[in-house]
């Protein structure tokens, strides 16, 4: 154990959300491994701190199960230091605990964990919390992505996501937020898109023209 576990489904597996398991038992591991996966999720696991550590670095998971109690470093240093580093501040991590006691609960909320799970695991459970911080991690991301610097292209203006596609820049703010576009003709570009209804039109009448073009006048 310990290792990446690859799961199948070939290309589409890489667009699938990357759920790193940390625990140093390798039964734990095998099963939360099956349960996530048959969810449709892309697991990576770990059998300490240092090894989670190290695959972070190497491919930054969407969401980390992290074992409280482990032998070396444990589950709270390992959030500690995830939470200190810019890079990684960001990922939520759900604490794996055998215990219920307040202290080591709070203990895991001081150290940076967004929730925890009890062990032996309730799956419904398990899985409920998983897709709530999954889906707020999303919306985080979508904000944030929103908000800072959106690569565009200088001709043709199509706006690149984090994978490296390319979408006209419509496409891209309608899956990014709730904004609805309709498409009209400013008056700059009336004579360049549409000349012969340019020529008809009296001076003085090129006020900008909002909305859809049926019924508008404008030339389908």
């Amino acid at each position: 154990m310990g290792t990446p576990i690859p799961n199948a489904e070939g290309l589409d597996a890489m667009k699938r959300p990357l759920i790193l398991v940390v625990d140093d038992t390798a039964r734990d591991l095998e099963l939360l491994a099956r349960i996530l996966e048959r969810q449709g999720y892309s697991v990576a696991v770990a059998g300490g701190g240092a090894q989670a550590l190290d695959l972070v670095g190497r491919e930054c998971p969407d969401l980390i199960l992290l074992d409280v109690l482990m032998p070396g470093m444990d589950g709270i240093a390992v959030c500690r230091r995830l939470k200190s580093d810019p890079a990684t501040a960001g990922i939520p991590v759900i604490f794996l605990t055998g215990q219920s006691e307040s202290g080591e609960i709070l203990a895991g909320f001081e150290a940076g964990a967004v929730d925890y799970v009890t062990k032996p695991f309730r799956v419904p459970e398990l899985l409920a919390r998983v897709r709530v911080h999954m889906d707020l991690r999303r919306a985080q991301l979508e904000i944030s992505t929103l908000r800072g610097i959106l690569p565009t292209c200088a001709h043709c203006k199509r706006i690149r996501d984090e994978k490296g596609t390319w979408h006209r820049i419509e496409t891209f703010i309608s899956q990014h937020s709730e904004a609805q576009f309709s498409h009209g003709c400013c008056p700059e570009c009336i004579p360049v898109c549409f000349p012969d209804y340019h020529a008809g039109l009296p001076s003085g009448d090129l006020e900008d023209i909002e909305g859809p073009t049926e019924g508008k006048g404008l030339p389908s």
